[in-house]
């Protein structure tokens, strides 16, 4: 089978690698800059010039920044594909678009699952990331023993659009832990308590999360580089949006939770990752949550 692989960034670059390097099947890579593209030669994979020429792949993955260019992407690729070929989309995009991306494929014969990953870039790097998948059956069984070359856990959730509404539950509350400890900490620092204790607290007792364990030691360090930046990540809190209004579902603490993430851009914050949130409420106690703070 030959496969493609669209998208090498911060985790495309991973997953295609570990696909090319475990598969044994011919591989043909694309992305918008070259730069990724030394170590795919290194393992025989054929570099492309143009998306299109993707097209010829039987089974082609996507892993793109947004709905927008997977739309972008599927447009220019799709009516070069032909019928019994397969699309899946390793992307967290639209719940609503992956319904009408599926719809479309569909209808020209192209088989399509969505297939979102969890799991932040050193388990890309590991092949151990999460990948909730929803689609035709038959076509998810086909394509399971290539997730495993990218991940270590696989579910199949049901029809079209489901990874994607399983990816963003799993989302919405890590994004809600996240401006949760951006409200609370900056509190701990403006009432005089050592910063560093209440954050080991915190990872010893009941209110550790995935969020707290991962973001209070790079806040302490004033390191906000480390997880996926703002403005790629509210796509999230978007479908979120769309999916409430929709659906008629009332969603007050993600509200509340997407107004801090929103000042959080407004302020400048979007390059950083998600623990630049707390910034938001230092400005509003003129407070740091640092290592060795103590003030009240």
């Amino acid at each position: 089978m030959r496969i493609g692989f669209v998208g090498l960034g911060q985790m495309g670059r991973h997953m295609a690698y570990n696909m090319a390097r475990k598969s044994g099947e011919p591989l043909a890579v694309y992305d918008v800059s070259p730069a990724a593209y030394p170590r795919f030669h290194e393992l025989g994979a054929r570099t492309l010039e143009r998306v299109e020429e993707v097209a010829d792949c039987d089974l082609l993955f996507l892993s793109l920044p947004n709905t927008q260019v997977v739309r972008e992407t599927v447009q220019k690729v799709a009516g070069r594909m032909r019928g019994g070929q397969i699309v899946v989309d390793l992307g967290t995009i639209s719940y609503m678009a992956t319904l009408e991306l599926g719809r479309d494929l569909r209808a020209r014969g192209i088989s399509f699952l969505d297939a979102p990953v969890s799991g932040m870039e050193a388990r890309a790097r590991d092949a151990t990331l999460t990948v909730m998948c929803g689609g035709d059956p038959e076509v998810f069984e086909r394509v399971q023993p290539y997730f495993a070359h990218i991940g270590n856990q696989t579910f199949y959730m049901g029809e079209s659009g489901s990874g994607q509404l399983a990816k963003l539950i799993n989302q919405l509350l890590f994004d809600i832990n996240v401006a949760a400890l951006a409200e609370i900490l900056p509190l701990a620092a403006k009432l005089g308590l050592d910063c560093q204790k209440v954050g080991a607290i915190v990872n010893s007792g009941t209110g550790r999360s995935y969020a707290s364990e991962f973001f209070i030691p790079r806040i302490l360090a004033r390191d906000f580089s480390q997880g996926y930046p703002l403005e790629h990540a509210y796509k999230d809190l978007v479908s979120a949006a769309e999916l409430s209004a929709h659906e008629v579902i009332p969603l007050p603490v993600l509200q509340a939770a997407t107004a801090t993430y929103q000042k959080a851009l407004l302020d400048g914050f979007g390059k950083e990752d998600k623990g630049a949130m707390v910034k938001v409420f230092e400005r509003f106690l003129g407070v740091e949550y640092r290592a060795g703070s103590e003030e009240r």
